[in-house]
């Protein structure tokens, strides 16, 4: 019994450190919480810097969502994407530089992020 209110002792002891941890923890979650709503805000309204816009090897935008999501007809292998990119007209060549050159912009610029999905959303 004693040996119980011992114990009981230690946690009251501890208690005020486990709550500051716990304070401290919920607070963390909220600051973050609200940093990702502002990313998700400037996500969905990110405009794209100016000329990132512009044709890659002859492949713009549009071009290139339609390229990327028509290989669903081929199970989504990634290595029918030439293929795919030769039904619209662009060669091997131009299909992997307009690839890595969307790949990269999308990456870095939110707002051409923002605007290929959005494409891609209805295509």
């Amino acid at each position: 019994m004693f040996k119980q209110f011992g114990d009981m002792a230690k946690m009251v002891k501890a208690a005020p450190g486990l709550i500051d941890s716990a304070n401290a923890l919920a607070a963390q979650s909220e600051a973050y919480r609200q940093q990702m709503d502002i990313q998700a805000v400037q996500a969905m309204t990110a405009q794209p810097a100016a000329g990132n816009l512009d044709p890659i090897a002859g492949v713009d935008l549009d071009r290139y969502a339609r390229i990327v999501k028509g290989i669903a007809a081929f199970g989504y292998d990634e290595t029918q994407l030439p293929t795919v990119a030769a039904m619209f007209g662009i060669g091997a060549t131009e299909w992997a530089e307009a690839q890595a050159g969307w790949g990269a912009r999308i990456q870095a610029d939110r707002g051409v992020g923002r605007r290929f999905n959005e494409i891609y959303a209805v295509v």
